[in-house]
């Protein structure tokens, strides 16, 4: 279901007031008590207007291509295409791609790298201030990268740091997941002695002695997710 306003956008200016159209943002995220109270923090607001919801990652997309609006608040993890997913599909539109602000609730280093190295402008934690809010979706639409301090930090943090490669990150998560060498040589079809070759890697960069402490590092850098 895709839920969209109906209003016109435009907006009728008296003799005195400024002709300037109102910034225009599109909310995607899968929680409907979240989405609604986004977007009632804007509704006070003569200079925003909200001109779509998605509750998945494909209305998101959908929806941005019909509105093509300044600004995106998008959730990482949501149904159908998470958050990265959506980021680089509308990447790829040579004119009216939308500003991304990716809003969530997951602040791992792994998180905000991938999310930046996608293309996002801005990056919020949900919690943050209505006003703060309502600042940052004002200054990335006016053509700043957005991000606070303490993810900052975490950015500086991880790009600081040897990224894991593709292959690297696949043996990761099944070392996480109890498998031996030769069982992920299996698996993905290579060599017990390339597998090895892989885990050598990424313990030294990932600074581990061990699979144990690899796992460790890996879930608190959000590398690999915790089971619930």
């Amino acid at each position: 279901m895709i839920l969209e306003t109906t209003e016109n956008l435009a907006i009728m200016k008296s003799p005195g007031e400024s002709s300037v159209e109102p910034v225009t943002i599109v909310v995607a995220d899968d929680h409907p008590v979240v989405r609604e109270g986004l977007v009632a923090i804007f509704k006070s607001q003569k200079d925003m207007k909200v001109v779509g919801e998605a509750t998945n990652g494909e209305e998101a997309v959908e929806i941005c291509n019909r509105h093509l609006p300044d600004v995106l608040l998008l959730d990482l993890r949501m149904p159908r295409k998470d958050g990265l997913q959506v980021i680089s599909e509308l990447s790829l539109r040579r004119a009216g791609r939308p500003r991304v602000i990716v809003m969530t609730t997951y602040e791992s280093e792994e998180d905000i790298r991938r999310a930046m190295k996608a293309g996002a402008k801005g990056y919020l934690v949900k919690g943050t201030a209505p006003q703060q809010i309502r600042e940052s979706v004002r200054r990335v639409a006016a053509g700043e990268a957005l991000v606070p301090p303490n993810i900052a930090a975490k950015l500086a943090e991880s790009m600081a740091r040897p990224e894991l490669s593709d292959r690297e990150r696949q043996v990761l998560g099944y070392v996480a997941n109890g498998r031996s060498n030769k069982e992920i040589s299996k698996i993905l079809c290579i060599s017990e002695n390339t597998v090895k070759a892989h885990v050598k890697s990424l313990l030294t960069k990932l600074g581990a002695i061990g699979r144990t402490e690899a796992i460790a590092i890996a879930m608190q850098r959000g590398l690999i997710k915790p089971v619930h």
